[in-house]
């Protein structure tokens, strides 16, 4: 037999081993002291972690696969509550990527094992950690806590969710391992109650594998966020010393690198984070070595389409909000591509199995676009809904808006010009006065304040129109309402009654104008006053938050990133499909576009540019950078 034909069998032989052994009813899978126990054998858990609410359903078992052959026998799986349950109450588990049960179902149509990290708060750089922002319209809420009125949203998660991932456990005949209960929970408190109640909770809706925590590897967050009885995750876990800490915790159940990092996150007016290959292959290295079970985080991170990234502030007045491509500098990137990391990992990896690797699958096709000329289509002061009134601006929260923009809009009584305060801009503030734009206001560093000019108009017009960038997703400044938070002031006088206007923005106003309602603002405008409130509304600003619409036709399709550069701050959608934001002050220029949102034929980009009024045009480029 050529040695082709001997790797073509021992492979064949893989193959059938892991079908058959998915295949089997049930499995047990238990923690001994030292070691995890696969069907009473020892098992070590070579994971890689992917999120498939960050790739697009089409493309989840080909992300599976490129795990899979890169050496990793588990996928370690996010869920972010606010995807699932984005209106209290109305869950979403089947449509689009939603479909939590699918994926996990796919892993194990692969011969892969499950990791489920469902939260409720998983941290990793989304929108407020998983956490929905309804919970904000609560005033006084506290979160990952037992506060009463968290808990019941919690149980109603909880009790929800597990319907559909109870008859994935291993011991049902799926692929789920373990359970994670809440994520790093010792870097923010220490509520031990809390934790265990989570657990009982998992417990009471028919989850029987293991639990785990994850934390890191210092005695002060393994004390406050480890249960007793529950397997130890180490963020990360890569030395003898990581590891004599969990053993010092506790020393009768297995610890694992529950985290470990081949790359890392990139926040606004960073550079691309590019971790040395070498630091990687070390630790993992060592974990192989010493039969260490391990996670990556990230094997593949995806993109944060849409409004969804998260941000970080370790400071009452700093703000870090996370770029919208979530590549992480991963082993396969955001596209789908292998990388020289991967390749490396893949060879390391490889000595240490005891059976071939299959291929990876094919890469996903990706192209480049021709310049797709621009042209203004009107701008977002030409389809604001009607206002809400209210004595102080109030933030998006408290009325059932979790992401976009919100127009806060008043009289000037008494002062009419110097200095103005906002207190607090969460996130990114355009300022107007009688429909001129003045200056920007960024949450980031605490600088809050805009010189209006002196006006001879009477009765003068203040607009600030606020863009949230992501609520705050680690850390202990997590409650974070988006738009302005408190007051304004104007040389330190409060501005009372102003209209408010809600622009989600899910979709472009302009591919969806209601006939008939630019007439009504016209007639409002004319009268000098905003519907129902007699806020003077007769300057509405023609310059700035613009909208620009192009076509392109394509005779195939195939994955491209639309190169954004000329540019300023805003948002794009093609076919109606949010790409995220871009912000000129960088790093990404680049937004992803999977070929399942293109079409053969007509296509149609559109652009909410925030400071530029004139057009540029768009081409498709095919890679981040």
């Amino acid at each position: 037999m050529t040695p082709n034909k001997i790797k073509a069998a021992l492979f064949s032989l893989f193959l059938f081993a892991a079908a058959s052994l998915c295949a089997q009813s049930s499995h047990r899978f238990t923690l001994g002291k030292t070691d995890f126990l696969l069907d009473g054998k020892p098992f070590q858990i070579i994971s890689g972690e992917m999120h498939p609410a960050r790739i697009p359903r089409e493309y989840w078992r080909h992300r599976i696969r490129m795990a899979k052959a890169m050496g990793c026998n588990t996928i370690a799986v996010y869920v972010f509550w606010n995807y699932h349950e984005s209106t209290p109450g109305v869950f979403d588990f089947t449509s689009g990527n939603k479909d939590i049960a699918a994926f996990i179902r796919l892993c194990k149509e692969e011969g892969l094992w499950v990791l489920l990290r469902p939260g409720p708060y998983v941290c990793a750089e989304w929108d407020w950690g998983g956490l929905p922002p309804w919970l904000l319209k609560i005033p006084d809420i506290k979160v990952r806590c037992r506060d009463p009125r968290y808990m019941s949203a919690v149980s109603r998660y909880v009790t929800r969710l597990s319907k559909e991932i109870v008859p994935l456990q291993c011991d049902h005949g799926g692929p789920i391992l373990m359970v994670q209960v809440e994520n790093e929970y010792g870097s923010y408190a220490n509520d031990k109650g809390y934790l265990a109640d989570l657990r009982r909770l998992w417990q009471q809706q028919g989850v029987t594998v293991p639990f785990y925590t994850a934390d890191g590897p210092t005695d002060f967050m393994l004390e406050a966020g480890n249960l007793d009885g529950c397997a130890i995750g180490l963020d990360s876990g890569g030395s003898d010393g990581d590891f004599e800490h969990a053993s010092k915790h506790n020393p009768n159940v297995p610890a694992f690198s529950s985290e470990t990092y081949p790359g890392w996150l990139t926040h606004w007016k960073e550079k691309w984070q590019h971790p040395d290959t070498a630091g990687i292959m070390k630790d993992v290295r060592y974990l192989l070595s010493h039969h260490r079970s391990f996670n990556l985080y990230v094997i593949h991170g995806g993109t944060n389409f849409g409004y969804t990234a998260g941000a970080n502030a370790f400071t009452p007045v700093q703000f870090q909000p996370d770029v919208t491509s979530y590549d992480y500098d991963a082993p396969i990137n955001e596209q789908g591509r292998a990388t020289a990391k991967y390749q490396a990992l893949r060879q390391l990896i490889a000595q240490y199995t005891d059976h071939p690797l299959p291929e990876p699958p094919a890469p996903i096709p990706v192209m480049e676009i021709p310049e797709i000329p621009m042209e203004k289509t009107g701008t977002l002061w030409e389809h604001l809904p009607a206002p809400k009134h209210s004595p102080q601006p109030l933030p998006m929260e408290h009325f059932d808006q979790q992401s976009g923009m919100i127009l806060y809009r008043t009289k000037l009584i008494g002062h009419k010009s110097g200095t103005l305060t906002i207190t607090e801009p969460h996130d990114y503030a355009l300022v107007f006065l009688n429909g001129k734009f003045i200056d920007t206001v960024y949450r980031d560093g605490g600088n809050w304040t805009v010189k209006l000019p002196k006006t001879d108009v009477k009765d003068p017009q203040l607009d600030i129109l606020v863009e949230s960038m992501g609520h705050i997703n680690f850390a202990q400044y997590l409650i974070d309402r988006k738009g302005i938070t408190d007051r304004v002031t104007l040389n330190g006088m409060t501005l009372f009654n102003w209209d408010i206007y809600n622009l989600p923005l899910a979709e472009p106003p302009a591919m969806k104008i209601t006939p008939g309602a630019n007439a009504a603002q016209a007639a409002n405008a004319a009268a000098g006053k905003s519907a129902n409130t007699g806020v003077s509304a007769a300057f509405t600003p023609q310059d700035k938050a613009t909208f620009f619409k192009g076509s392109f036709p394509l005779d195939k399709t195939a994955d491209t990133y639309f190169d954004v550069s000329g540019y300023k701050k805003g948002v794009v959608w093609v076919n109606g499909h949010n790409l995220g934001r871009y912000w000129y002050v960088g790093p990404q220029q680049h937004l992803y576009c999977p070929a399942t949102w293109l079409k053969k034929g007509t296509n149609e980009i559109v652009v909410l540019e925030l400071l530029q009024d004139t057009p540029a045009p768009i081409k498709g480029v095919t890679t981040l950078e």
